[in-house]
């Protein structure tokens, strides 16, 4: 069984798991899926809007889709919530793509 179908299995299981959605849709961005990663990485967001891996690859995945300003405000959202959650490390990453982005 592909990974895909592994976690979609998961899911069944536990619809609203962050983690599994968040894989799933890194997944679908090795398949050049975009469209329904981004999907899922709203859906992770909206319903756990603390988690805070998933903003990173929304923020690129709208970056590859042209929508830039859509992107520097996820970033600037992963930022608020890393600070929150006390991550520097992903704080620093975010703060880094937006800054690639805006400068």
């Amino acid at each position: 069984m592909d990974r895909i179908a592994k976690l979609k299995t998961f899911l069944e299981s536990s619809p609203d798991d962050s983690f599994l959605k968040h894989a799933l849709a890194l997944e679908y961005i090795k398949l050049d899926d975009d469209a329904t990663a981004r999907r899922l990485f709203e859906e992770v967001l909206e319903k756990e809007p603390g988690y805070v891996g998933s903003y990173y690859h929304l923020g690129k995945l709208l970056e590859r889709a042209g929508e830039q300003t859509l992107a520097a405000g996820i970033y600037e959202k992963g930022m608020e919530a890393a600070r929150e959650a006390r991550e520097k490390h992903a704080y620093n990453e975010l703060q880094a793509a937006y800054e690639d982005l805006m400068y």
